[in-house]
């Protein structure tokens, strides 16, 4: 089918539009409009056209009856046993 040449004339917005959608894509103002019009007239919704975002789940390797929320409690306690012990060792040394 030969290309048909024609004279439009737009609204301010759907020109600010298309001119944001150019730069953006960086193609030019007659491809640009031809996939605009075409979209819109095939019924294409951007729905269809993104491809759908999945969440692929993966085992964090965590050990059964260790809540990760509470690590840091854990760390601190820890750092706290650790306090214990080594000013038991210099108060045993004097």
């Amino acid at each position: 089918m030969p290309n048909m040449r024609t004279t439009v004339t737009l609204e301010s917005d759907v020109e600010r539009l298309i001119r944001e959608k150019m730069h953006r894509s960086r193609k030019s103002f007659k491809k640009t409009l031809n996939d605009a019009v075409r979209q819109a007239l095939s019924g294409e919704s951007k729905q269809k056209q993104k491809k759908k975002f999945v969440v692929k789940a993966r085992s964090m390797g965590n050990v059964r009856g260790i809540d990760p929320a509470t690590l840091s409690d854990i760390d601190t306690d820890l750092e706290v046993e650790r306090h214990k012990q080594v000013t038991q060792n210099l108060r045993d040394r004097a």
